[in-house]
């Protein structure tokens, strides 16, 4: 019996010997400095850019063993430390996130290096329309400090509209292909876009993620192989500490229904935990390629343990290339928030694209598409004065915030009747029943 025990574990010891692969880079960029350190940042390391180092051999190649699961697929690329020192293609751009599905043994993958991200000068790409907010705004909840980007509609400056709000996961990967480490969503050129199509517009707000942190935060439950556990507090910064932030400084639509929350795999995953957590912040919801199996059966438990309490619009997008378990998880979700009370015809919107890959590209393709079906017809999206509502088909009144007395006020109201009011800094506005409209005030 001895024996028996004595080789099983033997065999078992065996098998964890073989289950590796080792990455090997045969070719790096000729200006790659003689001093530095490779490594390789991966979905199985938490993308943290530093993650495994590179052993330099003395025939001038790299190379880094794992132990992945048999049937696993691994995300990575290779960096020199840091993201803005990614690996990029030939000229210096963008590539998509290498991959390799491990079916077991000891095997051996040879792989090159084209250009490093920041010895090609790659361009900055964001519009004018964007800045970064604040290098490191602080997160009292974490105890931890983060970069905030925020993008401004066109005509933020030359009128007195108020905007509806999208705050948005992984916020280097947004607007600015500079700052990325998988290329961006272009956020800022789709909405100029539709600006120039009669769009009415909305600000963005991105949120750098955490780096080695990101799964921690984007997960309000622990999955044991990869961490988590922080997302309650890191939706409390955004609905605490960001929101009431960016209400203050900026001339924002600040009630439920233009208030949208939007990401990408972990980051749609804390987005739908945000909306469902607080109903009357977040009224819409952008789920791209959610990685909902990080911690599946928390996250289902806990769905169907909070049926609808206010109208939330949810738009699910996912790819037919993706993992195996994308589609199945989506539908899954998607039926429970059906169960909760979520009506299929208004509030709930699902798609599949059969050529969609877990990267920015798809998510860059899709992005105007969700953003038109969740803020492109928000009751007209009214310009809102003051602390104003939105509209209805009913008759409603409107204020400006802190009058000037004596001033004369001029209102106007397309889609609706002004009943009373003009020239003072209060009115009431009867709508046209299809419930669009837009209502603004000039001070003369």
């Amino acid at each position: 019996m001895k024996n028996l025990f004595l080789f099983i574990f033997l065999l078992v010891l065996s098998a964890i010997a073989t289950a590796q692969v080792t990455f090997r880079l045969t070719q790096v960029p000729a200006n790659t400095p003689s001093d530095a350190t490779l490594y390789f940042a991966a979905n199985i390391n938490n993308w943290t850019a530093n993650g495994n180092a590179l052993t330099h051999n003395p025939d001038g190649t790299y190379q880094v063993t794992v132990n992945p699961t048999v049937g696993s697929t691994i995300a990575f690329k290779f960096t020199r430390g840091t993201w803005a020192s990614v690996e990029g293609d030939a000229n210096g751009g963008e590539i998509s996130n290498r991959t390799y599905t491990y079916t077991g043994g000891a095997v051996t993958v040879n792989l090159q290096v084209l250009s490093w991200k920041d010895l090609t000068g790659t361009a900055h790409t964001a519009t004018g329309w964007v800045t970064i907010m604040a290098e490191n705004f602080y997160m009292p909840q974490l105890n931890r400090n983060r970069r905030i980007w925020i993008y401004l509609p066109p005509d933020y400056s030359t009128t007195n509209k108020h905007y509806p709000v999208i705050y948005m996961q992984d916020g280097q990967n947004l607007m600015d292909a500079y700052y990325s480490f998988s290329g961006e969503w272009e956020v800022d050129e789709a909405l100029e876009n539709l600006h120039l199509d009669g769009d009415y517009g909305a600000i963005v707000v991105g949120i750098d993620n955490g780096g080695a942190t990101r799964l921690d935060e984007y997960s309000p439950w622990v999955n044991p192989s990869y961490g988590g556990g922080e997302g309650q507090e890191y939706i409390s910064f955004l609905v605490e500490t960001l929101k009431p932030y960016i209400d203050q400084n900026y001339r924002t639509l600040p009630q439920q229904p233009y208030t949208a929350i939007m990401g990408s795999s972990m980051g749609a995953l804390i987005s739908l935990c945000a909306a469902i957590e607080h109903p009357t912040v977040f009224g819409k919801v952008g789920i791209f390629s959610p990685a909902f199996w990080f911690t599946y059966n928390q996250l289902m438990s806990y769905l169907a343990n909070h049926p609808k309490q206010e109208s939330i619009k949810f738009y699910f997008v996912c790819g037919g290339a993706e993992s195996s378990s994308m589609i199945p998880d989506m539908n899954a979700v998607y039926n429970q928030l059906v169960t909760n009370g979520y009506s299929t015809t208004s509030e709930l919107l699902k798609t599949t694209v059969a050529n969609g890959q877990h990267s920015e590209w798809f998510w860059a393709q899709e992005f105007p598409a969700a953003y038109q079906w969740l803020l492109g017809g928000v009751c007209g999206v009214p310009v809102i004065v003051g602390n104003n509502t939105g509209c209805s088909s009913q008759t409603q009144n409107y204020s400006v915030a802190d009058p000037i007395v004596g001033a004369t006020y001029t209102w106007t109201a397309t889609g609706g009747t002004i009943l009373s009011g003009q020239g003072t800094p209060a009115v009431s506005v009867q709508w046209n029943t299809n419930g669009a409209g837009v209502i603004n005030v000039v001070k003369q």
